[in-house]
């Protein structure tokens, strides 16, 4: 009873807003408590009904099981309720801070020059003045629903070790009277027995025959007699194990059943009206916080007197933009000085008064020449603006290739001329300059293709007959052929790299020499047996050949390593973004490869591994040698899409190498 009554004071201790325009404080104790409303509904008709059903549940052995259950959910249900306020707290801080900071920002750049001042200025700081003061009370409800999160997390940890006391008394208890009636039920059923045994004895029923006891054979006396005495002992134990039942079972009923209950329900209770009186308060706290932020945007008619704040929708409508622009423009007026003198012609007077003005130079549309020349040889451009027939600079006109100007081929040229080249002659057109051919060069950063290596025909199609080719066949056949699971191809390959390539930059990134490559298939398909790759002789001192080789055994596989069969089930479980789902639906499709395959794979895989490895001296992580064999190993989809998921799969596999196969 002390949480809820710590509860109820911490209700009334909530921080409360100044009281801003128009809305209404936080004040339980003011005029607009909070707990004003808050009730608990009337009974329910249906309440009355169960009443009888609640009683005989809290009597029987099931009920302090059932309140226990009730009160778990009850703790439970706090505890999410709390959390959800939490987290609501945190969300309406975060927004009022960032409201406020905004309003701040705000107001410090609309007092720049360079933004509009007038009406627009005044009214705006009005409107981040409100915004501010939503952001002051969105700051208080978010406070004060933290601080009901405090109180109910503090009343959930407070009936939650209540509930494991009574948890601990009320089933002791019951478990008390449940074993003493065990022991009541075992002493009965000895009893019984004993009985059953002295009743045949005494009847005189021989089925039993002579019974033999430690000192010889007894009669029938003697094991009446027995009987009868283990029967008394038997009876009085069954009859101190009821006793001992029945005190303990009234115990029980009458007092410590009872007190559990009654603790239990009031722990519910307790629990419940904490969660529903914070629950209301929410609720309260929710509709103050609308209001008040109502009033602050639209104040209620009739308190709109002087001096106090308007509704938002007010303040933006008083702005007036006509005024605020002729506002702005007039504030220049005495920069603008007086109004320059009217242009006129004024003829110099030794011209004599009979002398006219020009006339303005008029021209076609289509006048070739826009420049005119003066014997002098001077150039002066014509401004074509002064010409009402000619369009403007404004107009932007293109002359047509058949309006270009024509020059006179008496007319005296310019040498200085910077338009001189613009005017071509239209009798004989001049044909276009014609550019320099460009020199082609290399790039700057780009490598001239190799010249292709002669390659020698006595190597390239060697004479060796394919006695036993191995390249172009299937995994089973050579199984079936060379008695290996692993071709040996493969595994003289493996061995090389192995032991002269784990250093070597770009391992199975880099391509060998396609005579070397093209010389050892033929050995390989004639006699693989006279291969022995453990001298770096048999492959041309050429790793990299070798590499090139094992590559293109696994392409030229009628059915890839991975198999058709199992490809789409491989693309499937790349999708999964769980790397332990991942890893072991790839290493469920792996177990159920065919028996070559999956040793070929195995040997391969354990081989990459030892690669990757040397990573920082060959370059060839994980990813690099995913990209070198996703293809090779998987075969070509349908969808080109495919290539990336194919490249996942064996990066898992090599991620995973000793989850997937051992290392022995």
């Amino acid at each position: 009873m002390d949480n809820r009554d710590s509860l109820d004071r911490s209700s009334t201790e909530v921080a409360l807003p100044p009281a801003a325009d128009g809305y209404p404080p936080y004040n339980p104790n003011g005029d607009s408590n909070i707990l004003d409303g808050f009730h608990q509904p009337p009974p329910n008709a249906s309440e009355n009904e169960n009443s009888g059903a609640v009683d005989v549940v809290l009597q029987s052995d099931i009920g302090v099981n059932t309140l226990l259950t009730r009160l778990k959910q009850s703790v439970a249900s706090a505890r999410e309720f709390a959390a959800f306020l939490k987290k609501r707290s945190t969300l309406e801080e975060e927004h009022a801070q960032g409201l406020k900071k905004l309003c701040k920002s705000s107001h410090e750049s609309s007092r720049r020059p360079d933004n509009r001042q007038g009406s627009y200025a005044r009214h705006y700081d009005e409107v981040i003045g409100i915004h501010d003061r939503l952001a002051d009370n969105g700051v208080q409800f978010a406070l004060s629903i933290h601080r009901m999160h405090e109180d109910l997390h503090d009343l959930a940890a407070n009936i939650e070790r209540g509930r494991k006391q009574w948890k601990q008394t009320g089933l002791n208890a019951e478990k008390r009277v449940q074993d003493s009636e065990a022991l009541m039920e075992k002493a009965k059923a000895k009893y019984d027995t004993l009985a059953e045994d002295y009743d045949r004895a005494r009847t005189g029923d021989k089925q039993s025959g002579r019974v033999f006891g430690l000192k010889g054979p007894k009669s029938a006396a003697q094991h009446e007699e027995d009987l009868h005495r283990k029967m008394q002992a038997a009876d009085s134990d069954y009859a101190s194990k009821v006793q001992m039942a029945q005190s303990q079972r009234q115990e029980l009923i009458s007092t410590q059943r009872p007190q559990a209950v009654k603790a239990i329900l009031d722990l519910i209770n307790e629990c419940d009206a904490g969660l529903t009186l914070q629950l209301q308060k929410f609720a309260s706290f929710n509709e103050k916080m609308l209001l008040g932020n109502g009033l602050c945007v639209s104040p209620l008619k009739g308190q709109n007197n002087d001096g106090s704040p308007r509704s938002l929708r007010d303040v933006v409508f008083q702005i007036d933009n006509t005024h605020d622009l002729n506002s702005y423009i007039s504030s220049f007026s005495s920069r603008a000085g007086q109004r320059p003198a009217e242009i006129k012609y004024q003829p110099h007077p030794s011209m004599g008064s009979s002398q006219q003005p020009p006339p303005p130079d008029v021209r076609s549309y289509n006048e070739p020449n826009p420049h005119t020349t003066t014997p002098s040889g001077a150039f002066h451009p014509t401004p074509l603006s002064d010409n009402p027939q000619m369009p403007g600079p404004a107009q932007n006109h293109r002359l047509e290739p058949d309006q270009f100007p024509v020059q006179n081929p008496g007319s005296q040229t310019y040498e200085g001329s910077p338009h001189q080249q613009n005017f071509p002659s239209s009798a004989v057109p001049a044909a276009p300059p014609q550019l320099p051919q460009p020199q082609m060069s290399s790039p700057l950063y780009s490598q001239q293709p190799n010249p292709p290596i002669p390659v020698n025909p006595d190597l390239t199609h060697p004479e060796l007959p394919p006695l036993r080719p191995v390249f172009g066949m299937s995994l089973e056949e050579l199984l079936h052929r060379d008695g290996s699971a692993i071709p040996l191809v493969v595994h003289q390959c493996l061995q090389a790299v192995e032991l002269y390539g784990l250093n070597v930059e770009g391992i199975y990134r880099l391509s060998g020499s396609a005579m070397h490559i093209s010389k050892l298939r033929a050995i390989f398909d004639n006699d693989p047996s006279q291969v022995d790759f453990r001298n770096p002789e048999s492959f041309f001192h050429d790793v990299n050949s070798v590499a090139g080789l094992l590559k293109q055994f696994f392409r030229e596989l009628p059915d890839p390593l991975f198999t058709h069969q199992h490809f789409q089930d491989f693309i499937e479980a790349a999708h999964i973004d769980d790397d332990v789902t991942r890893r072991d639906s790839i290493h469920a499709i792996v177990n159920s490869l065919p028996d070559p395959n999956y040793a070929t794979l195995r040997a391969l895989t354990l081989h990459l591994h030892r690669v990757q490895e040397h990573s920082t001296a060959n370059r060839m992580n994980s990813g690099n040698l995913a990209i070198c064999f996703g293809p090779t190993l998987m075969g070509i989809g349908s969808n080109i899409a495919d290539a990336g998921w194919q490249v996942r799969v064996i990066e898992t596999i090599l991620h995973n190498t000793y989850q997937i196969f051992d290392d022995d």
